[in-house]
């Protein structure tokens, strides 16, 4: 079906880097995610209907600048959490705060790519069917840090 290169997992939404594996995969793997949470959903809180409100969006990225830029969008998105306010504007006040709740951070593929994975990263099939952008741990701590630095409001005279 697919091939799963990150993730990150919202209150209220998530975020899936995904790779189709043939065709209809990514419909058909997300039509069995949606319907399974919903029916354990469902059941553990004794109730019954719709869970999520219209369909999943995807998009096909065929761009590999705007493929990279996405894991560090998508390992990004928990910041949002914490300044909801400033996410909307595309902005991070302090970026050491940043940094540091993103390490901390349980519900993403982050721990992943900064090579401590955890039990649940073995969905991820990360570099080997995704680019090799980062060989190293370092390597993709730099990327999000850039990204966290590129985001950061600094002094302005």
């Amino acid at each position: 079906m697919v091939d799963i290169g990150a993730y990150c997992l919202m209150p209220n939404h998530f975020h899936l880097l995904v790779r189709a594996k043939d065709d209809n995969g990514v419909t058909i793997f997300m039509k069995k995610l949606l319907t399974g949470y919903s029916m354990y959903f469902n059941k553990k809180q004794n109730r019954s209907g719709s869970l999520f409100e219209g369909t999943f969006k995807a998009s096909h990225i065929d761009n590999n600048e705007y493929l990279k830029y996405l894991f560090a969008y998508i390992h990004l998105n928990p910041v949002k959490t914490v300044d909801p306010h400033n996410w909307e504007s595309k902005i991070i006040i302090d970026a050491r705060f940043a940094q540091q709740f993103l390490d901390k951070y349980e519900y993403s593929s982050y721990a992943y790519y900064r090579d401590r994975p955890r039990p649940s990263d073995s969905i991820l099939s990360g570099n080997k069917n995704f680019p090799d952008y980062f060989n190293q741990a370092h390597e993709f701590q730099e990327f999000v840090s850039d990204w966290i630095e590129y985001s950061t409001v600094k002094d302005r005279p």
